[in-house]
């Protein structure tokens, strides 16, 4: 589905991808790992054309994407979970669930309020709160009920579960397990390296810009010398 080759992006003078490359297939959970500040948001945003790459091929499902403004690529189908949610704050949840919504891209049984009122109790019954008055949990929630209400062909997700609650982690966790039974294919940036091996079904690991390491979530569970050198704190 996501091919991304050769991928290299600069901030003014200063690179920070060098020669990036991964891959998602249709129905696949994928990951991207490194520690902080190895490039792993600066992949992302490169993906969604919010950082222009001066160099390399992104192709969405054989379709050259890498020249395209943002709004362009996330019509074709690429739903973000940004880092640090940006949820509009003085949007109720119910306006931000319906000011991106779209059904253009919806294969089977597309993605409506009700759906994420479903699997987002909480957003349901915090329908008419603001924004910026939802705890950590519900803002991640409403991020993902939010990309999803976009019926994208792939879900991207940059620090899916950070600064969570351990339950509500687990909430989230609960919730991408679902969506990955339904067949979208998910991109996920996250630290809980444990609870991404259950999820995921093939690894990146990057170091200073580049994939240092890929496998699947077998390997990466055995081999703990990859973990220690390219993940530990």
């Amino acid at each position: 589905m996501l091919q991304v080759y050769g991928l290299e992006t600069f901030y003014g003078v200063s690179q920070a991808l060098f020669g990036m490359e991964l891959k998602v297939g249709a129905g696949e959970v994928v990951t991207l790992l490194g520690r902080n500040g190895m490039g792993k948001t600066t992949t992302i945003n490169s993906i969604m054309g919010i950082v222009k790459p001066s160099a390399g091929e992104i192709s969405l499902e054989g379709t050259q994407i890498g020249h395209l403004p943002s709004f362009r690529i996330a019509k074709l189908g690429l739903g973000l979970v940004p880092e640090g949610r940006q949820v509009f704050p003085n949007l109720t949840v119910r306006e931000n669930l319906v000011a991106t919504a779209s059904t253009s891209g919806a294969t089977g049984d597309a993605w409506t309020l009700e759906r994420i009122y479903t699997m987002f109790p909480a957003l349901e019954a915090r329908a008419s709160s603001m924004g910026n008055l939802l705890s950590g949990g519900e803002q991640q929630m409403l991020a993902i009920g939010r990309a999803l209400m976009t019926n994208p062909r792939l879900l991207i997700l940059d620090e899916a579960t950070e600064g969570l609650a351990p339950l509500v982690r687990d909430e989230i966790w609960d919730c991408l397990r679902a969506i990955k039974d339904l067949g979208l294919s998910i991109l996920v940036v996250d630290k809980n390296v444990s609870d991404l091996i259950k999820l995921a079904d093939r690894h990146f690991v990057i170091e200073k810009g580049q994939v240092v390491w890929s496998g699947s979530s077998d390997e990466l569970k055995s081999s703990a010398d990859v973990q220690e050198r390219y993940l530990g704190v």
